[in-house]
Parts: structure tokens; C-alpha cells; sequence
């Protein structure tokens, strides 16, 4: 384990923190070294697959303890994070102010509490309990109107689309989903196989969800971050499986996109910032951003909350003055070898 400063952008709160952070087990993906396609994919399941379930609840050790831990506030330990709303709650006050939001809807494959996909914790997430009735079993997609309660949300009649600061985390949750039960089975050891696909799927309870495409842009455009790596070692404490997506976002590219068809290596490159001893400060900022190390010939792009580019030049020094409004954005710090993403706020 190491220890450093994290920093958390959850809805519109920005947190700074001091954690422990496990490293991925040695040898944990070997047998996904070397592996493309169907043969990556199966590979990867089985590596995740067959994890030590939980009860959903119970007197016990069940699925809201280990929601406790995974999503705590972490300003707040007495505290939760919703998933579409971003608030802050009281952990044990489930009865009156959150419920469990499968992310890959129970009615889509796994409908009943006895089957292991319907407690997978990787798959459940705190969430408002009007708000997760509102969302239902629709699909992720692009498009909608603004949600009177989750107001970063959008939804329509068939999609639901999140806030940006989750939407990567939605996707990365899915992408595990379709891989761990590719095939899964359910109390009765009947198989079923989810699988994600590019339209959506109203009035449906097959297995499938979508839309594929809309999750790739949303994994790219909100980088995994620190909330997420936190809540992927806590969850494999309990199960001992863990999200590749997390582990190794480029994954992504090597099942559905631009590498598809080629091997995939553990060692092709930092995906993630976990190993990378490099801070900004102050965040939030005014708009001179530091760094702990000095860059050299590093490029520094800078997106807005819409996507918009609103900076973009090669840095050779430890600091840059930054003329941005207030917001949210993502920092992205990359040169031939490596790439770093920041999520940044400018007061």
C-alpha cells in the first residue's frame, strides 16, 4: 500500500483527502496477457469471475454495509455519496433518505435477490430513492430533459443520461457487468448472458442494455478517478474480484475499439494516475496550478464540463497561470509514454 493526497470531484462538491490505496495484486491479469477479443474478454472473466457473494440484507454483513465503505463521503465518514445527485447523506438512513440503484438493471437478466449478479456490489451504488424510481430499468443514452431532483441528469422516455462527473464511472460499472457474466448464473444454475448494445431497449427484460456507443465516450470523456479506485479496492476486500475498467481503462479500446483485434499487455502503457507520484495544488485554484515535479515537453490540454477544449500548449515548467471562468474541468497531462487526467477546479 501508499499513501498520498486524493482528490475527489463527486457532482458539484470537490474533495481532498488522504487515503490508503492497495496496488493491483502481481499476476492478478496474467491471464489476460497476451489476449484480444473473445479470448480478452473471456479471459477477463475468468479472472473476475466466481467472487464471494454477500446478502443483499441481512443482520449481518450484507450489501448496505459494504455501500458504507465504498461510497463514503470523504469529508464525512458518517456519510454517503448519491449517485446521480452527488449529495452527501446519512449512511445509515436507508429507510428514509437512500436506497441501492443496480446500475445494470436486476430486471434485465438477474431479477431475483438469491442470484449472484442481483448483490454484485460492483453493480450497486447509493442513490435517492425517488430519483432511482425515475430512472427505472431505462437505458444510458445522450439526451432529455433536465430531472426536476438530479438536476445534472437528463432523461426522456426510453434513456437516462447522468451527470458527466459519473457517467464515466456508469460506464466502467457496465463494461465489468458484461464481462463477469459473460455467461453468469443465475440461484438455479440457469446461464444468461449480458451483453451490451448500441440502441435502447424500452418495455424490455432481456439481458441486453444500451447504448454501447454513448458508454465508450462517456468512459473517455470522465477518466477514471480516485473516488472510483477507492471503491474498487474496498468492494474487492469483501468480494476479491475486481473492475479491469478501473484497473486498466484501455482495456476499453482493445474489446470495442481502435485496438480491437490486437494483444493486449498489462505493460503497454499508464492508463491511470495510481502509480504516477505527480500532485497539483492548490485545487481548487484561482488559476495558477502547480505541480509537484517539474514537466518537460509535456502537453497540457484542458476541457471544459461540455467537452470544449480551452487549453492546449507544451509545458516545461512546474506551474501554469490559467485565465478560465469558475467550474469544472478536466486536466489532462500526457506526453509519449504516459497519460495523467485531473479533474480541476477554478473558483
Amino acid at each position: 500500500m501508499f499513501f498520498g493526497i486524493r482528490f475527489f470531484l463527486i457532482g458539484n462538491f470537490f474533495f481532498v483527502s488522504f487515503l490508503a490505496v492497495s496496488q493491483v495484486p502481481d499476476g492478478y491479469y496474467s491471464l489476460a496477457e497476451g489476449k484480444s477479443d473473445q479470448e480478452l474478454k473471456s479471459a477477463l472473466h475468468e479472472i473476475i469471475d466466481d467472487h464471494i457473494p454477500f446478502p443483499y440484507s441481512s443482520s449481518l454483513k450484507d450489501t448496505w454495509n459494504i455501500l458504507r465503505e465504498s461510497d463514503i463521503d470523504p469529508q464525512n465518514s458518517d456519510n454517503v455519496i448519491l449517485l446521480y445527485t452527488g449529495e452527501s447523506v446519512n449512511g445509515a438512513q436507508e429507510s428514509s433518505g437512500w436506497n441501492r440503484e443496480h446500475v445494470w438493471p436486476k430486471s434485465h437478466g438477474f431479477p431475483d435477490q438469491d442470484d449472484n449478479a442481483y448483490t454484485d456490489v460492483h453493480n450497486l451504488k447509493p442513490c435517492d430513492r425517488s430519483v432511482n424510481t425515475s430512472r427505472g430499468t431505462k437505458d444510458y443514452d445522450f439526451g432529455g430533459s433536465q430531472h426536476s431532483e438530479a438536476t445534472e441528469c437528463l432523461t426522456d422516455s426510453d434513456s437516462w443520461e447522468p451527470s458527466n462527473s459519473v457517467k464515466g464511472d456508469i460506464a466502467r460499472i457496465l463494461f465489468y457487468m458484461v464481462v463477469r457474466y459473460d455467461p453468469g448464473y443465475d440461484h438455479n444454475n440457469n446461464i444468461f448472458d449480458l451483453e451490451l448494445v448500441d440502441y435502447t431497449t424500452p418495455n424490455n427484460n432481456d439481458p441486453i442494455l444500451g447504448k454501447l456507443s454513448s458508454l465508450i465516450q462517456w468512459h473517455y470523456d470522465d477518466p477514471v478517478d480516485d473516488f472510483e479506485i477507492n471503491r474498487n479496492e474496498i468492494i474487492y476486500g469483501y468480494q476479491q474480484n475486481r473492475n479491469p475498467f478501473i484497473d486498466h481503462p484501455n482495456l476499453v479500446s482493445f474489446l470495442w475499439g481502435e485496438n480491437s483485434g490486437e494483444n493486449w499487455n498489462e505493460n503497454l502503457g499508464i492508463d491511470n494516475i495510481t502509480n504516477e507520484n505527480l500532485f497539483i495544488y492548490p485545487n481548487p485554484s484561482r488559476g495558477v496550478i502547480n505541480f509537484s515535479k517539474n514537466l518537460i515537453d509535456e502537453r497540457i490540454q484542458i476541457f471544459s464540463i461540455n467537452g470544449d477544449k480551452v487549453y492546449d500548449r507544451t509545458v516545461t515548467k512546474n506551474s501554469i497561470d490559467l485565465d478560465l471562468q469558475s467550474g469544472f474541468y478536466l486536466l489532462k497531462i500526457y506526453n509519449n509514454s504516459r497519460v495523467l487526467n485531473h479533474k480541476i477546479i477554478i473558483r
